[in-house]
């Protein structure tokens, strides 16, 4: 989970394909879409997205008051059945002199696409939306190539010596 250190840094950089801030503490749909995009990480990045609830698109804090609501919303989104795959998501709350921050963490999911009621969404760059049917296409190749099978996985560690050469001849 991000730090509060590394949050600091986050809330005055530009919105990008990996961070969303918002004020908006009861638009249950923009938090779903975001974790979505967050999730297929069509830019393929392979680090996690953050969705920064209690700030403004500059960075200062919008004096969200320190709320347990807010969290458990957040994580709602893991077991409620509206976004499909679920995806890992894990939530903190940071208290500032000037307000509180929620922040939840998206790891990409191993299995794009990942729809939300039934959409797929992405971001590329600052901005988020539904994805067309090339960029979906995109995704579900991207979920093919995790599906290798046993037979072609790397055996890491190991060395020359662990073949067994006379199996070859």
């Amino acid at each position: 989970m991000i730090s509060q250190h590394q949050l600091d840094k986050l809330l005055f950089e530009l919105e990008q394909d990996r961070v969303e801030k918002t004020v908006s503490v009861a638009n249950k749909d923009k938090f779903g879409e975001a974790l979505c995009a967050f999730a297929n990480d069509f830019p393929n990045h392979q680090k996690p997205g953050y969705l920064i609830v209690g700030v403004n698109d500059d960075g200062t804090k919008s004096g969200l008051p320190a709320d347990e609501q807010i969290l458990q919303t957040l994580m709602s989104f893991r077991t409620d059945g509206s976004i499909v795959p679920p995806p890992v998501i894990t939530v903190a709350g940071f208290e500032y002199d000037d307000g509180f921050v929620a922040v939840a963490e998206v790891i990409p999911s191993f299995q794009p696409p990942v729809r939300y009621k039934g959409r797929v969404y992405i971001r590329i760059g600052p901005r988020k939306d539904f994805a067309n049917i090339a960029e979906e296409r995109i995704l579900s190749e991207k979920r093919s190539s995790f599906a290798i099978s046993y037979d072609t996985l790397p055996c890491y560690g190991s060395t020359l010596e662990d073949i067994n050469s006379m199996s070859f001849t």
